[in-house]
């Protein structure tokens, strides 16, 4: 069927996946062009459409997130759009573009991202997907095997993990912001609702200014 730029937009979220994740997660490198335009579409449409007394935190907190991605992968997608719409002075078409802000200068939309990546990782521990957890965090020494021993504790103690909203939600997301890294804790929507399990990372600030993504690496995957 025809996508919509919303059906895009609404799948990369709910799947906490980030722009490389999600291209190729449904194998689309051949058209990621395509992709960008989709998710530039729906932040201009929610930008442009969205009354003002209809914008609640989390609907900002996914436009400021959206816009920052766009932005991260090709700027000039939408700076020409945001010039028009402002009433700034266009730039020449003959001036390259130029390079997008720091990433971390955008704090809304940043926490959006850490957060995404964080629940991607309890997306997947749910699913005890121990292999996909270890190609996302090998590099922080979290292999296969040492999620497997975590997913093993857990599961141990809870038959079940939650993914719904308040699994999601701000409640769970502790995050201490430091010169140069953010200490992240991702607590568990156990069954129990004990909240005693998590995951713990660090956001190396400098390195997602210059990937255009938020880096976390794991720390702790235990109970307090």
């Amino acid at each position: 069927f025809e996508l919509a730029p919303k059906s895009v937009v609404r799948d990369m979220y709910e799947r906490a996946m980030n722009f490389g994740e999600f291209v190729q997660f449904y194998g689309l490198a051949r058209s990621e062009g395509i992709v960008l335009r989709y998710l530039a579409d729906g932040f201009k449409a929610l930008r442009q459409t969205v009354p003002q007394d209809a914008l609640r935190e989390d609907l900002e907190d996914l436009i400021a997130w959206l816009g920052e991605l766009v932005r991260q992968v090709d700027s000039s997608l939408l700076d020409e759009w945001e010039e028009l719409t402002s009433g700034a002075a266009p730039t020449p078409h003959d001036a390259p573009p130029p390079p997008p802000p720091s990433l971390t200068s955008n704090i809304r939309a940043f926490r959006v991202m850490v957060r995404n990546e964080m629940f991607r990782r309890v997306e997947l521990f749910a699913d005890e997907a121990a292999t996909a957890l270890g190609e996302l965090d090998a590099g922080s020494g979290w292999d296969a095997e040492r999620w497997e021993d975590a997913l093993d504790d857990y599961f141990d103690e809870h038959n079940d993990i939650g993914t719904g909203p308040d699994a999601r939600g701000p409640g769970l997301l502790i995050i201490t912001e430091e010169p140069g890294v953010w200490k992240v804790r991702q607590i568990f929507d156990d069954p129990a609702g004990n909240h005693d399990w998590g995951i713990s990372a660090d956001v190396d600030l400098a390195a997602s200014d210059e990937s255009g993504t938020a880096v976390v690496r794991v720390t702790d995957v235990n109970r307090l």
